[in-house]
């Protein structure tokens, strides 16, 4: 390992068809996170999960659930991601949103 440096890993967990404007949500702040020079965004699409409802969303085949659980993770230092944190406002105001320290290797 060459270099670490401390940083903040941002979970933004939103459902498949979540919207921002025209975009899916977890597109639009993936793309956000991009224009804001972030370090990195993926977004995850979950098998089975539920949220403030309690509804269970599954992708088993047989399932009338259609709106899959997406995680959006963003990380870099953290001075940026808390710089970041109301653009993520605007765009997703009732997502629920997590913080976590890492460690980033490169």
């Amino acid at each position: 390992m060459d270099e670490s440096t401390e940083g903040t890993l941002l979970r933004i967990y939103v459902g498949e068809n979540d919207r921002a404007g025209k975009l899916p949500l977890h597109e639009a702040l993936v793309l956000k996170a991009r224009e804001a020079g972030l370090a990195g965004a993926t977004m995850l699409r979950g098998v089975v999960g539920y949220g403030r409802g309690s509804v269970v969303h599954t992708a088993k085949i047989f399932s009338l659930s259609e709106e899959l659980p997406m995680v959006v993770e963003i990380v870099d230092r953290t001075e940026k991601v808390e710089r970041f944190l109301p653009v993520l406002k605007q765009t997703a105001p009732s997502a629920l949103t997590t913080l976590e320290k890492v460690r980033i290797l490169s």
